[in-house]
């Protein structure tokens, strides 16, 4: 899975999970938080400017939403997709569109860009969406 590479620094409440500069703008990349076999996955999406994080969980079925590295967008990144069931997402909301769980919202984190560095609040290690 492609994620930052190096350890995900952290400072007060907060963690570094990515440099801005690696997110392309429309563009998604998934992150990890914590060790071992269950690490908290998160998502950050940019577009047009605008930089978003969730949690990787479809609400439907508790499933990633991607399959493969960083595969996040259908075809002309407008929209976020579950690979498992083709839910579909507003990348700026993360509210689902169509799908099994239209009307159901990604899990939204909050995140912040300091130095050029994504940060994202601390959240609890989890399976939980």
């Amino acid at each position: 899975m492609s994620s930052v590479d190096e350890p995900a620094s952290t400072s007060g409440a907060g963690r570094i999970v990515a440099r801005l500069a690696d997110l392309a703008d429309p563009g998604a990349r998934e992150f990890f938080i914590g060790e071992g076999d269950w690490p908290f996955r998160g998502l950050l999406v940019q577009v047009s400017g605008r930089l978003m994080a969730y949690a990787n969980v479809c609400p439907h079925k508790q499933h990633p939403l991607n399959l493969a590295d960083d595969e996040f967008f259908v075809p002309g990144q407008t929209l976020l997709r579950c690979a498992s069931h083709g839910a579909l997402f507003e990348p700026e909301s993360g509210l689902c569109v169509y799908g099994p769980c239209a009307g159901r919202k990604l899990r939204a984190l909050e995140c912040w860009v300091e130095n050029g560095e994504i940060w994202v609040r601390q959240v609890p290690i989890s399976h939980e969406s």
